[in-house]
């Protein structure tokens, strides 16, 4: 298959520019896999499609305030957007700038401490920082991240809507969309049913958003993104084919998660980087249903969650979500799929 093959037309104003009032506010289009009929519920009817005996995977991930506004030495503006720490001092970052930056430079962040430019790899650069970490620089300083399609700067809202509820280990650059929807009296309810809850950590990085540019799948570069699944997962996820209960993956970095940590076949714990790329063709070893939110044209979110359900059914199920005015993207509505085996 082909980039060009994932597209869709979307009109902008389904794109979400700001959070429900509540959380589990949300619609939820439920595609069944013994069923191509897509079918419009509320986030809040989600007890109902789960079984006691199911597994929720959640990905902890905690968003960084990564977005940083300086200038250079020369008075150039700048915006930074840390990609990645790599400890308290120096971190990848992607720099918008009039003009590159060049190692050896330094940029000023907020008329606060100065960071220098150790140099580039690729889209990043090697950025350091010469008095206060940057833990310190993003805590001061720091804007939360939101995706380039929402057209508005970050409000105070966003410090804990654009955050899931379970957030608890620092290091994503954007958020993990799906578990937005997810509150404290949803949790208490899916705990009542005997719905199991366990949790993965991938901190998402803005390769998240990069469009696919090559038009032949077999020639993309996936981007990397560092995660862990650990003993404890494995162990639920066995138990849980053990009583014949389900793998519910809570969005695709949760997807990714699992699958990257079953590479071989069989379950096991990781710890590392992921470049796995899911597109139709793909035979998951571990996820039987999953929540997902809605995602760009031609991106590997959408390749991944049309190997998952059908091609055909998802680019169906996303027509109907535009016909019935779904909202779109982060702050969007949601849908429950469950695997089709033909995929």
């Amino acid at each position: 298959m082909r980039r060009s093959d994932f597209h869709y037309d979307l009109p902008a104003e389904l794109i979400a520019q700001q959070p429900l009032p509540e959380r589990s506010g949300s619609r939820l289009l439920v595609l069944d896999g013994s069923d191509v009929k897509p079918h419009d519920r509320m986030f809040t009817d989600l007890p109902g499609l789960l079984k006691p005996d199911d597994l929720l995977i959640f990905n902890n991930t905690e968003v960084m305030r990564a977005r940083l506004f300086g200038h250079k030495e020369t008075g150039g503006q700048v915006e930074i957007l840390i990609e990645r720490l790599l400890d308290a001092h120096e971190a990848f970052a992607h720099v918008r700038a009039s003009k590159s930056p060049k190692p050896g430079s330094r940029i000023r962040v907020n008329a606060g401490a100065w960071l220098s430019v150790v140099g580039r790899e690729g889209d990043l650069f090697r950025l350091r920082a010469l008095e206060s970490d940057f833990g310190e620089q993003m805590a001061r300083h720091g804007h939360m991240p939101l995706p380039p399609y929402i057209h508005r700067p970050d409000e105070a809202l966003d410090e804990t809507r654009y955050q899931t509820v379970f957030a608890r280990h620092a290091g994503a650059v954007a958020a993990p969309t799906a578990a937005l929807h997810f509150d404290e009296p949803m949790l208490a309810r899916l705990d009542a049913l005997g719905v199991v809850c366990a949790e993965i950590t991938l901190h998402v990085g803005a390769g998240t958003f990069q469009p696919v540019r090559e038009d032949d799948l077999e020639r993309h570069q996936m981007h990397s993104e560092w995660l862990e699944v650990n003993e404890t997962v494995c162990e639920q996820v066995e138990k849980t084919r053990e009583r014949g209960g389900r793998v519910i993956a809570v969005g695709t970095t949760s997807v990714r998660s699992l699958e990257t940590a079953a590479a071989n076949g069989t379950l096991r714990p990781f710890q590392g980087e992921s470049q796995l790329f899911i597109r139709p063709g793909y035979r998951f070893k571990v996820v039987d249903a999953m929540i997902t939110n809605f995602h760009l044209p031609e991106s590997t979110l959408l390749m991944l969650v049309a190997a998952f359900s059908g091609y055909s059914e998802i680019m169906q199920a996303y027509r109907h979500a535009i016909d019935q005015r779904y909202r779109f993207f982060s702050y969007g509505d949601a849908m429950f799929l469950t695997r089709r085996e033909t995929a």
